[in-house]
C-alpha cells in the first residue's frame, strides 16, 4: 500500500504537518491551482499545488479546510514560485486539521512525484492482481476437485488472514473457514440479511468493532436475488484491495460450487427415484436390488420410511438433510401410492429403530413444511424392500382415520387388516380376490371403469363424506352419488354397510399391492 510517509521518504521529502496521519493511503496524485478543487476529488488523493492563488492567510486556511473535509490523503506544496517557503497559516491549519503537508522544492518537478507514485501504484496493483489470480486458481481447482464449500471457505479465510462463513439465504451456516465466527456476530449478519429483503449487494456489517475488517458479499448462482452470503472478517487491520478482490472472486467460486452441488443433488435424486421405482415395481431380482443399493451405503437389511405431506417433492431436500445430519445413509425419493405421492427413504438397518429415525425426520419436515404423517417398516432383507414399502404405506393407511390416538409414527403394529393382505405372498390369490370384488366394475365399461374405481376409493377414504370425496374427484356430489349407486348396482353390495365397505377397501388395497 502506498502511504504518504512512504512516498515522502522515497523522494527524500519531509512532512511539515500532519505527521500522525502519515500512514494514510495514497490512491492517486492530482495537480491543481484552483481555489477549490474538491468538486473534482473523491478522497485519498495526494494533491500538488504551487498555491499561485493562495495569496492570503484566509485563502490558505480555507484551502486546507476544504481538502481535509474531502479526506484528501496529503498536500504537497511547491515552493520557489509564488511562495518562497511554506506559509505559516497553511502549516498551522494543516496541523490542526491533521492533514499531512510537505514542501516540494523548486528543484523537484511535480512530474517526478507523479511518476514515482504511479510506478508504485501500478506495481502494487499488479501485485494485487497476481496474488488474486493465484488465489482464484486455487479456488477453481477446489471446485474441479470437488473440495466442497468447507474447503473453499478455508481457502478464502487463509487468503484474507481471518475467518469466513457461507450462509444460506435464511442466514443459516453452510460452511466456515478459519476461526469460527462468534454466534452473536453471525446472528447480527442474519438479521441484516433479512432486513435487506434479498437485495444482492455487498454490505459492511454494522458492529463498530468489525468496521473495516468485515464484508458480506452476496452469492447468486442463477443471478437475481442472493441465494447465499459469503462473510469474511480479518483478524487485524482493515480489508484492502487484495482482500476485497479475493472476496469477490470467492463469491463467484462459491456460486459455482453451489451450482455443481445442485446438479449433483438433482442427478442423485433422479437416480434415486428411478432406483426406488425399479425396486418397488418388482422389476429387479434379489441380487440386482442388493447390488443397486450398495453404493448408497445400504447393506443386507433395510427399512423403508414413508411420509405424507402437502409437497413431497419440495420436502425431499429437507429429508435428505435431516438424515445426513444424523449420519444416516439413505435412498430418498418420491413414489406414487394410489391417488397421492409419498416421500420415501430406504435406510440401512443399524442400532437405531426405524420408528425413531422416522420420528426425528418427521420433526424436521414439520418444522419446514407443515403437517406430516409418517410410518416406518420393520428392518427386512434388502431384497424385500418392496414388501417393506408396502408395510410402511399400509401402516400409514391403517392409521389415517384414527382420531386422537394415532401414533407419531405408524408401524407394523398398526397394520390391522392389512396384515392379512401383506401376508398373502401369492399374487394370483390376490388377483382372484380383486376380480371377485372389483371385477364387475372393471368389466362394465372400459372407458368409465377407472372413473368408478377412483370415485369408490375417494368415497371410502373420506369415510362416506360426500362433499370431500366429490372434491377429491373434481366432480359435483350428485355426480358422485350417481357413481356410487352405479357401483352398488354392478357389485350387488351396499356401501352403507360396514362389511361391504371393508371388503371393497381391502380389494382396492390388494389391487395396489398387485399393480405397484
Amino acid at each position: 500500500m502506498l502511504t504518504v510517509k512512504g512516498l515522502a521518504n522515497e523522494l527524500n521529502l519531509h512532512l511539515a504537518a500532519g505527521e500522525a496521519a502519515g500512514e494514510r493511503e495514497v490512491r492517486w496524485v492530482h495537480i491543481t491551482e484552483l481555489n477549490d478543487p474538491t468538486p473534482w476529488l473523491s478522497g485519498g488523493e495526494l494533491l500538488l499545488t504551487t498555491g499561485m492563488q493562495l495569496d492570503s492567510a484566509d485563502r490558505q486556511r480555507r484551502f486546507v479546510r476544504l481538502l481535509a473535509e474531502r479526506e484528501v490523503a496529503a498536500l504537497g506544496f511547491g515552493t520557489g514560485f509564488d511562495h518562497g517557503k511554506l506559509p505559516k497559516a497553511l502549516v498551522g491549519e494543516a496541523e490542526s486539521r491533521g492533514l499531512p503537508l510537505f514542501e516540494v522544492p523548486y528543484e523537484m518537478p511535480f512530474i517526478a512525484i507523479t511518476e514515482a507514485a504511479a510506478n508504485r501504484l501500478v506495481n502494487e496493483h499488479y501485485d494485487v492482481l497476481s496474488r488474486g489470480i493465484a488465489v482464484n486458481e486455487r479456488l477453481e481447482r477446489l471446485v474441479l476437485e470437488g473440495g466442497g464449500l468447507d474447503e473453499i471457505a478455508r481457502e478464502i479465510a487463509g487468503a484474507v488472514g481471518g475467518s469466513s462463513v457461507v450462509l444460506d439465504g435464511r442466514g443459516e451456516r453452510l460452511a466456515h473457514g478459519g476461526r469460527r465466527l462468534p454466534g452473536d456476530f453471525v446472528d447480527g449478519i442474519k438479521s441484516e440479511i433479512a432486513a435487506r429483503g434479498g437485495a444482492a449487494a455487498p454490505f459492511v456489517p454494522s458492529p463498530a468493532d468489525v468496521r473495516g475488517r468485515a464484508l458480506a458479499h452476496p452469492v447468486s448462482p442463477r443471478g437475481g436475488e442472493a441465494e447465499a452470503w459469503l462473510v469474511v472478517m480479518r483478524r487485524g487491520g482493515e480489508l484492502g484491495d487484495f482482500e476485497r478482490m479475493c472476496v469477490r472472486q470467492a463469491a463467484i467460486v462459491v456460486a459455482l460450487e453451489m451450482m455443481r452441488e445442485h446438479v449433483a443433488r438433482d442427478t442423485e435424486r433422479r437416480l434415486s427415484g428411478e432406483l426406488l421405482a425399479a425396486i418397488l415395481s418388482g422389476r429387479l431380482g434379489a441380487d440386482d436390488v442388493r447390488d443397486r443399493v450398495s453404493p448408497f451405503g445400504i447393506g443386507e437389511r433395510a427399512a423403508v420410511l414413508v411420509f405424507e405431506l402437502a409437497d413431497p417433492s419440495g420436502a425431499q431436500a429437507t429429508l435428505e438433510q435431516a438424515l445426513r445430519a444424523g449420519n444416516r445413509q439413505a435412498i430418498v425419493a418420491t413414489h406414487p401410492a394410489g391417488r397421492r405421492e409419498l416421500l420415501c427413504a430406504v435406510v440401512p438397518h443399524g442400532e437405531e429403530d426405524p420408528v425413531e429415525t422416522a420420528a426425528a425426520a418427521r420433526t424436521e419436515l414439520e418444522a419446514a413444511h407443515g403437517r406430516v404423517r409418517a410410518a416406518a417398516s420393520r428392518p427386512l432383507p434388502t431384497e424385500r424392500a418392496r414388501h417393506a414399502f408396502h408395510e410402511a404405506r399400509c401402516a400409514l393407511e391403517a392409521t389415517a382415520f384414527v382420531n386422537g390416538t394415532a401414533p407419531e409414527v405408524a408401524s407394523y403394529r398398526d397394520l390391522g387388516a392389512f396384515t392379512l393382505l401383506l401376508s398373502v405372498q401369492d399374487a394370483e390369490a390376490l388377483q382372484l380376490y380383486c376380480e371377485s370384488v372389483l371385477g364387475p366394475i372393471e368389466n362394465s365399461d372400459e372407458r368409465y371403469a377407472a372413473e368408478l374405481l377412483r370415485s369408490l376409493e375417494a368415497y371410502i377414504d373420506r369415510n362416506g363424506h360426500w362433499e370431500r370425496a366429490a372434491n377429491d374427484c373434481y366432480c359435483h356430489r350428485h355426480t358422485l352419488r350417481y357413481r356410487i349407486k352405479r357401483i352398488e348396482d354392478l357389485t350387488g353390495r351396499d356401501l352403507g354397510r360396514a362389511n361391504d365397505r371393508v371388503e371393497m377397501w381391502l380389494a382396492l388395497r390388494a389391487k395396489e399391492l398387485i399393480s405397484s
